[in-house]
């Protein structure tokens, strides 16, 4: 990891496009990358996007994509023309393919989502799937890799299994990071950002703990200093 700040991706998980903005601007050059996702996709989030990208930041789309073939190629060829850095989709081998055919010749980075944090085996067993959550994301890793994917996007309590599967140079994007002491909300399987970096994650999500902070720009570039001391101490920089 060349900048530390690369690797860091602040998840806009705000109501509106007015509470982003205000997001963005209190971060300033401390944060470069961000996550958009349903909650500011469908209050024009989508064009705050493309409002961002044009002010040299860089988005991760998260939109978790499943369709059949024909829409999700067409839909992947249409986020492709938008610049964003990366895009999720559901790690369905088929839809996977498509999306790796579509976004080709772009630098999109398409990402293969495993298992949802939020997820446990109670979770799974309820939906109907037989696996463990790590089996489950080791399947789902494998059949990224297969497809072609440019990344994975797993719990960081997985990012290690995750990254022996997927070798040195896929990304592996874990949400759920949580620092010492943070509440875990909604998250059942959540690790700190140092942890995560040791586990093999290439970029960390990270969103309620800055966006809900009393000062997110003091809480940002804490997760900052611990990602690049456990990066020190692993000969990162």
């Amino acid at each position: 990891m060349q900048n530390t700040k690369d690797h860091l991706i602040v998840g806009l998980d705000v109501p509106t496009v007015d509470a982003a903005a205000s997001m963005v601007a209190t971060l300033g050059n401390t944060v470069d990358f961000y996550k958009i996702g349903y909650q500011l996709v469908f209050a024009g989030g989508l064009e705050f996007a493309r409002d961002i990208i044009a002010d040299g930041k860089r988005v991760f789309l998260d939109m978790k994509l499943l369709d059949i073939d024909n829409t999700v190629a067409k839909g992947v060829e249409n986020i492709a023309k938008m610049n964003v850095s990366m895009l999720t989709l559901h790690a369905y081998p088929k839809a996977m393919r498509a999306a790796v055919e579509a976004a080709r010749g772009s630098s999109l980075c398409l990402l293969g989502v495993t298992v949802l944090t939020s997820m446990d085996e109670g979770d799974l067993a309820e939906a109907g799937y037989a696996s463990n959550p790590a089996d489950l994301v080791a399947r789902r890793a494998r059949q990224t890799v297969d497809a072609g994917m440019g990344g994975i996007v797993c719990s960081a309590a997985e990012a290690k299994a995750v990254r022996t599967i997927a070798g040195p140079d896929m990304a592996v994007v874990t949400p759920g990071i949580r620092p010492r002491g943070a509440d875990h909300g909604d998250q059942k399987r959540v690790v700190t950002p140092a942890d995560a970096l040791h586990n093999g994650s290439s970029h960390l999500v990270v969103a309620r703990p800055i966006v809900a902070a009393d000062d997110p720009l003091e809480a940002a570039t804490a997760i900052l200093a611990e990602m690049s001391g456990a990066l020190a101490g692993h000969g990162g920089s």
